[in-house]
């Protein structure tokens, strides 16, 4: 059985955007800001158009209609940007939006994705301030965070096109790097 990513590979060129993946407090929405400024795509996250179309949070749709009700937002999002052939824009998704063998697909058809990374302590750092990680609202948030790390990561690795580990990376290297491999990846394609 082939993976996702050799199955999408196989279908047409991905369209040219640049879409951010990896776990929460990873640094999708900061490095898509600074991407968005260095690049001047339009900037699109998906959690924010998910609570903008369905007028609730994300932690609202988790507790009224459940995690799988999001995913499939998640999915339709995906289908609707790729139908619409989005083009020359950076894509920030959620964490868990490449846990969907079709998203995966969907992922790398909509453009070069970029599995950003950093440790499960950073990641704590990073988010536990945050009450809209509906998945990091339990007693032991850092196990959870290596629990959803060591289930997830197989899934970044077979979507991403490149892995940055953005620990002790400014906005400007990780951006500039992600540039620099895009524009070699488009021009080889």
């Amino acid at each position: 059985m082939e993976s996702a990513a050799n199955q999408s590979s196989k279908i047409k060129p991905p369209l040219q955007n640049i879409v951010l993946v990896g776990f929460m407090g990873s640094g999708k929405s900061s490095i898509g800001r600074e991407l968005h400024h260095n690049l001047g795509y339009e900037l699109i996250d998906t959690d924010q158009v998910i609570e903008q179309q369905s007028g609730k949070t994300i932690p609202e749709i988790f507790e009224q209609r459940g995690e799988a009700v999001f995913r499939n937002y998640e999915t339709e999002l995906l289908e609707h940007l790729k139908d619409k052939q989005t083009s020359q824009h950076i894509i920030s998704t959620g964490g868990g939006m490449i846990c969907s063998p079709k998203n995966r697909i969907l992922l790398r058809e909509l453009g070069f994705v970029v599995w950003l990374q950093c440790s499960s302590q950073e990641i704590l750092e990073r988010t536990s301030q945050n009450k809209n990680r509906p998945l990091l609202q339990c007693d032991d948030p850092l196990h959870a965070i290596k629990n959803l790390l060591k289930e997830r990561s197989p899934f970044y690795q077979e979507t991403a096109h490149l892995e940055v580990n953005t620990t002790g990376l400014s906005l400007d290297e990780v951006s500039c790097g992600i540039l620099e491999s895009a524009r070699y990846y488009y021009g080889s394609s």
